[in-house]
């Protein structure tokens, strides 16, 4: 029986593997593909994204009740079941996981007696954000190491900081994006700090805005999930040793706001710059209403670096409304919200 070969696309929140899996539903060289999206939130917006790149609504699949690694005997076995259900039609699985998961359980659920025959890990695919490395921002770190500084007892690796490093040992390709805003001797340093912590022989690549040939990502042939034991987790080694902790820490937490007052995305993009100063904030992304504009607008957020621009137009009988996802730790919602739904001249 012929497997279907599936790609795992990992990496911290806002690394780019939305973008880099739209670029490759664009140019799938008439491969067809299914993708698992997986957000850690209640609001799909990379699934929304990435079903404008699809022909086929059917092949997107979003999962947003937690983490895979958190909920793979609940959700992610049982999608994956139905997907074989028709792998007739299907060339190659794409899984793009939660910013703050670890894959290392999911490479684990691959050697499921009902998915072993039928599925292999072509290869698991770490993204990682070039800037976000070579400046601290990943982890929001400036705020971490002062938080370090003011309490001698926090002087080990952080939830967050393992999670990145478990995702980088478990990687067969590491992409690194964003490559473009770095000088050739900036992106050199982020590229040896990064080897370090790979396996002997796993490529490191550059990418911009996501444009990487399928060629590349496609047909490695890891076969990953016959590797586990060479795939180093911090996880694993806590259990181990007897800590039963989470892995990426309870009190990180994700919600949605609905912003009801009127603002252009560039005040927006100052108020949120603003929190993110002062809250561990690691990701904010939603769609923003721009009055008097028939398309609606995307807003991404890594850090203190934001984007945003048109996707689509909005379409009939879609409420149009202002709606973020913010994620990050120990966060103050009321305040948070507060902060985003207050008027315009308060700028």
């Amino acid at each position: 029986m012929k497997k279907v070969p599936v790609t795992i696309i990992t990496g911290f929140l806002g690394s780019g593997k939305t973008t880099l899996i739209s670029h490759l539903l664009r140019n799938n060289q008439g491969k067809r593909l299914a993708v698992i999206v997986n957000e850690f939130g209640a609001m799909g917006i990379d699934g929304e994204l990435i079903r404008t790149c699809c022909e086929n609504e059917e092949d997107i699949v979003e999962l947003n009740n937690g983490c895979l690694c958190c909920t793979v005997q609940e959700e992610f076995l049982p999608t994956m079941l139905e997907l074989m259900e028709r792998k007739d039609k299907i060339d190659h699985i794409v899984i793009e996981t939660s910013g703050l998961a670890l894959p290392k359980p999911l490479l684990h659920a691959f050697n499921w007696p009902d998915l072993k025959p039928q599925i292999t890990v072509d290869a698991v695919v770490t993204v990682v954000d070039a800037v976000g490395q070579a400046t601290g921002e990943i982890c929001n770190r400036e705020l971490v190491q002062a938080q370090r500084l003011a309490d001698d007892s926090l002087d080990h690796e952080t939830p967050i900081e393992e999670l990145f490093e478990d995702q980088l040992s478990c990687a067969d390709l590491v992409v690194m994006t964003k490559a473009d805003l770095l000088d050739a001797a900036g992106f050199e340093q982020v590229k040896q700090i990064i080897t370090k912590e790979l396996r002997t022989g796993v490529k490191v690549i550059s990418a911009a805005k996501g444009v990487v040939d399928p060629g590349v990502l496609l047909g490695i042939g890891a076969a990953a999930e016959n590797d586990l034991d060479n795939r180093h987790s911090h996880h694993e080694e806590d259990h181990a040793n007897g800590h039963d902790h989470h892995h990426h820490d309870e009190d990180i937490q994700s919600f949605v706001v609905d912003i009801t007052v009127p603002h252009t995305p560039e005040s927006l993009v100052a108020k949120c710059i603003a929190l993110v100063k002062t809250h561990e904030i690691y990701r904010i992304k939603g769609f923003i209403d721009v009055p008097g504009k028939p398309m609606r607008m995307v807003l991404q957020g890594v850090s203190q670096r934001f984007e945003h621009y048109f996707d689509r137009t909005w379409k009939q009988g879609e409420e149009r409304k202002t709606s973020l996802v913010i994620i990050g730790h120990e966060l103050d919602e009321a305040a948070i919200t507060l902060a985003l739904n207050a008027a315009v001249s308060d700028n």
